[in-house]
């Protein structure tokens, strides 16, 4: 087999260090929590086979991130597409683990049918398997190719990445593997996509048109909405987190296009500040995704519950975990002074100073893309304020979430590791821009100095070139701390009233408040599921249920939002798929007759349009 005389080359870069660093910084923790997380849920035999897979899994996309040669790249990715199937039918007696795993598996081949027909292409053009030989070869490509490689590869990476409209995945397969497992999937094997757009669109194609950017900003921008909004709506917690994970693939791609943008435009310092804004967010994401799928493991492993309907109560409970929670959940909202706000306000920046000198044309996409950032932010903070608030505060809303204890020290320790790292992400903001800046630069030129303007600053200290903006996280906890203790210290002084004893009067007619009366997650995602009703199409059902004619006994009341991309794209293809294959079994005759036939009609086709067989 010719695959077996290429030549094992490895590649050990910038850009593929940092990813192995991504891959470790989550699969360390996960390995750590799953050390308790799998004896709750499996049998010894199975738990072993679980970390068995896992570690193949983290293998393989270390060796997608470090192959150099198209041949190998193609095999650890299968590899790679193979094993997570693997562990998202891990529990194959469930349907939806079984149903789950078949549409990631159909899904990602066809990313992977991308990616080998533009492997196939590169390699019918320069001659050579090789990465190098590769990037040496295609600046005699015509734009022509340059565009079909462009599409292909995107296609295919971003299937994996979970792009919309490509993402229908995703929400399907995180929330079946076991937890430990959805933090690696989300924290780093989606991020494998974005290695390869890294690789083969911006390091392999070479200064890229203008359009190329702007397509992946434009999907960007939607994959950040409607991830968000989606996320919104849902109750399930690992569901919830999956749609996140669209989002901010969105966001980490909002830097990599304007980058491309910038590139193409010649404005070098604001593309490598752009790139390296993407790969902040790839990082931050990885560790505070991650962590929010470890503590959603903590909180099934302690109730057996994944709606955040039948929880609550459980920051008395489970305080350690309570705290992990919410450090991931103030990152990916973006509050300050944690990485998720680090990196989105440099993509911020990044936007503010490409409108500074844009055209009036280009102002107006930028502020768009500014527009879609700032929405998606916002409503991500709405969503947590609603998953936090009703899994963790007010009382139980059932009996297993009333008995909820704290989780082993293994999986507490997982947690802690990853939310210290999230602060530290944060916190030590200007000595990692300047190590992402390096990197960002080492894929655009070859050799690729740093630009000056960059590299502005201290280990605490941002300076973004272009805007004079500048960026101290220690300040804004310095800021943070002393304002919360100038309060505290208002509220100790202040002079003391006399106490009032309050009782309960009336109540609204409720004498005995419990968990009934409670704020729930579906009257608090109302508001956007009415204002986003042009696209979730929302629905509702209603029944009562009579002792007589005159008297309800029960009123049970049923809302939803339609799947727009499942509904409208999806199923059309799928039924379409399968009238073409009944169409298609006429022509097995079961006949060898008819089988020669036809093998001799396409080969006397092959000799009338190409020439040869």
């Amino acid at each position: 087999m010719f695959f077996l005389n290429q030549n094992l080359q490895f590649c050990f870069d910038p850009l593929a260090l940092f990813f192995l660093g991504v891959i470790a910084l989550v699969s360390f923790p996960s390995f750590l929590f799953s050390a308790g997380y799998l004896r709750v849920h499996f049998s010894r035999r199975r738990s072993l086979l679980a970390a068995g897979l896992t570690v193949f899994f983290v293998l393989s996309m270390a060796a997608v991130v470090v192959s150099a040669n198209l041949i190998f790249f193609l095999f650890a990715w299968e590899f790679m597409s193979l094993i997570s199937y693997f562990l998202v039918v891990f529990e194959h007696e469930h349907e939806a683990s079984v149903k789950a795993g078949m549409i990631y598996l159909v899904m990602t081949h066809i990313g992977t049918a991308f990616l080998l027909a533009a492997f196939l292409l590169m390699y019918a053009r320069a001659g050579t398997w090789d990465f190098e030989g590769i990037r040496i070869a295609v600046p005699a490509f015509s734009p022509t190719l340059k565009n079909v490689l462009f599409i292909l590869f995107f296609a295919g990476f971003g299937m994996k990445a979970g792009i919309v409209p490509l993402h229908i995945w995703l929400p399907y397969a995180h929330p079946q593997a076991p937890a430990s497992v959805s933090s690696i999937m989300s924290g780093a094997m989606i991020k494998i996509a974005i290695y390869g757009i890294l690789r083969f669109i911006v390091g392999m194609l070479g200064l890229p048109p203008a359009w190329w950017g702007n397509a992946i900003l434009v999907l960007a921008g939607i994959s950040c909405l409607v991830g968000v909004i989606y996320a919104l709506m849902e109750h399930d917690i690992k569901k919830l987190l999956a749609y996140h994970s669209v989002e901010n693939i969105g966001i980490i791609l909002l830097g990599v296009g304007a980058g491309m943008v910038f590139w193409h435009w010649g404005w070098r310092v604001l593309a490598c500040a752009a790139f390296a804004a993407g790969l902040y967010h790839t990082v931050n994401h990885a560790v505070f995704k991650g962590l929010l799928f470890l503590c959603s493991g903590s909180i099934h492993a302690a109730t057996g519950i994944k709606d955040i309907e039948k929880l609550g109560g459980l920051i008395k409970r489970m305080p350690q975990t309570a705290a992990a929670f919410l450090v991931g959940a103030m990152a990916i909202s973006a509050l300050p002074p944690l990485s998720g706000f680090v990196s989105e306000w440099l993509i911020f920046q990044v936007f503010f100073a490409a409108l500074r000198d844009a055209t009036s044309g280009g102002k107006l996409f930028f502020a768009g893309m500014m527009a879609c950032l700032a929405l998606t932010s916002g409503l991500a903070a709405a969503c947590f304020v609603k998953a936090f608030g009703v899994a963790f505060l007010a009382m139980p809303r059932s009996q297993a979430a009333g008995e909820a204890r704290e989780v082993t020290l293994s999986m507490r320790s997982a947690m802690a590791f990853l939310a210290a790292l999230t602060i530290a992400l944060g916190l030590g903001a200007g000595l990692i821009w300047k190590m992402l800046c390096v990197i960002a630069a080492s894929f655009l030129d070859q050799p690729a100095p740093v630009p000056n303007d960059l590299l502005g600053g201290s280990w605490a200290l941002i300076r973004f070139p272009g805007t004079g903006a500048s960026l101290s996280t220690p300040m804004i906890l310095l800021a943070l701390c002393g304002g919360a203790a100038a309060i505290a210290l208002v509220v100790r002084l202040r002079p003391r009233r006399p106490v009032v004893v309050k009782g309960k009067t009336w109540d609204c007619g409720y004498y005995q408040l419990d968990h009934r009366t409670e704020y729930t997650a579906t009257a608090f995602s109302k508001p956007f599921r009415i204002a986003f009703s042009f696209f979730l199409m929302p629905y509702r059902k209603t029944e009562k249920i009579r002792d007589s004619f005159y008297h309800v006994k029960e009123f049970i009341y049923e809302t939803a939002t339609t799947p727009v991309f499942k509904r409208y794209l999806y199923d059309p293809l799928v039924a379409g798929l399968l009238k073409l294959a009944h169409h298609a079994k006429g022509f097995q005759m079961g006949s060898i007759h008819w089988y020669l036939a036809y093998i001799f009609v396409t080969i006397l086709t092959l000799i009338v349009v190409f020439g040869r067989p």
